[in-house]
């Protein structure tokens, strides 16, 4: 068995959702302690996450990657935000500058009012059509040795030609969602589709749903599964549930306060994923193993927010649980950012790893 792969998300700052620092910017001491912790534990990715109201991922990136010395770079990119042939020639250098330490997260767009802040006013169903078109975009970019001309639905253009080569020839392109579109395309264009974590069963049929689009479109490859969790681990099962309570309450009261992810009067969430997430929760508060659902009701299932909670090794067999389905990239990330990452990698990451290592022995 493949060993796994292990991503984490890019913090600028201190600042967390259990203890938010109001208005924090980029605190350049923080970005590269996070960026080196990660890289010295072990970690293959970090996200670079996108936001209207947010950071510049590239400019994000390409610190980390300057400070680095094997981390990836994933760069979330909404396609409204960057023309194609803009973005191919920023992904490609950035790609050069950190000797092919690039993947792009293409993310079409879950919210209409997210979308509209920044001019994008089309419909769920255009931006996935966009998203198609901007992908096979790139990938020309990239491959293309001869000037092309473009003649598409959203994008055109006449005689382009980039001089600016991915490091490896082309770049990991990442897709993620829950809808049928989201599974058509990622299943048939792309390198890694993203899943939020939740059940065995239900992980199981979106993998086979990817799986079957990949068939379809004659694909001889299938694209790596990334799944992504919030585990909550101390040194027993029962400090764990204690510490996953204390973190509820604050993620409650945050939330009352307006402080949170969603104000208590935050809409139902648009996107499919969020409303799986929300469905599981109204089934019963622990899933499988150890698959938590109260941290998802408390955010209003907006982004990642399904808990593992447990001991190490209850953590560790947790994700061996969804190795097993077929996903060997696993996103990990806590409430206590750093301390958190530094915890998973004494104590999670290689217990993971050794573990199938002896099973490849055996």
């Amino acid at each position: 068995m493949p060993q796994p792969e292990f991503i984490s998300l890019t913090f600028p700052n201190a600042s967390t959702e259990i203890n938010p620092i109001p208005n924090a910017g980029i605190d350049p001491n923080y970005l590269v302690r996070y960026a080196r912790t990660l890289d010295d534990y072990g970690f293959n990715y970090t996200l670079v996450p996108y936001d209207s109201s947010y950071f510049d991922p590239f400019t994000v990136g390409a610190t980390i990657a300057s400070v680095t010395k094997n981390i990836k770079v994933i760069i979330a990119l909404r396609p409204n935000t960057l023309y194609p042939t803009v973005a191919a020639k920023a992904l490609a250098t950035l790609d050069q500058l950190s000797t092919g330490r690039v993947v792009v997260h293409l993310i079409a767009g879950g919210s209409d009012a997210e979308q509209a802040k920044e001019g994008d006013f089309l419909t769920k169903d255009q931006r996935y059509g966009r998203l198609e078109e901007y992908i096979r975009i790139l990938r020309r970019a990239w491959e293309s040795a001869d000037p092309f001309d473009w003649e598409g639905q959203y994008f055109q253009f006449k005689q382009f030609s980039n001089k600016v080569r991915p490091t490896n020839g082309t770049i990991p392109v990442s897709v993620g969602g829950s809808s049928d579109e989201a599974y058509r395309i990622g299943g048939s264009l792309g390198d890694i589709f993203g899943l939020w974590g939740e059940p065995l069963k239900e992980t199981k049929e979106q993998i086979d749903r990817i799986y079957a689009e990949a068939e379809k479109a004659g694909r001889t490859d299938r694209p790596r599964i990334w799944v992504t969790f919030r585990p909550i681990v101390a040194e027993t099962e029962d400090l764990a549930w204690e510490k996953a309570h204390r973190i509820l309450d604050v993620l409650n009261t945050n939330r009352a306060k307006g402080q949170g992810k969603a104000p208590v009067n935050a809409p139902p969430p648009q996107n499919v994923g969020s409303q799986r997430l929300l469905e599981i929760a109204a089934r019963g508060e622990v899933q499988d193993r150890a698959l938590w659902y109260p941290t998802v009701t408390a955010t209003n299932a907006r982004g990642a927010s399904t808990a593992l909670v447990g001991s190490p090794q209850t953590i560790a067999d947790s994700i061996l649980d969804y190795i097993d389905l077929g996903a060997d990239l696993i996103s990990i990330r806590g409430y206590d950012n750093l301390n958190d990452a530094i915890d998973y990698g004494r104590y999670i990451l290689p217990r993971v790893r050794e573990r199938l290592k002896q099973e490849s022995e055996s």
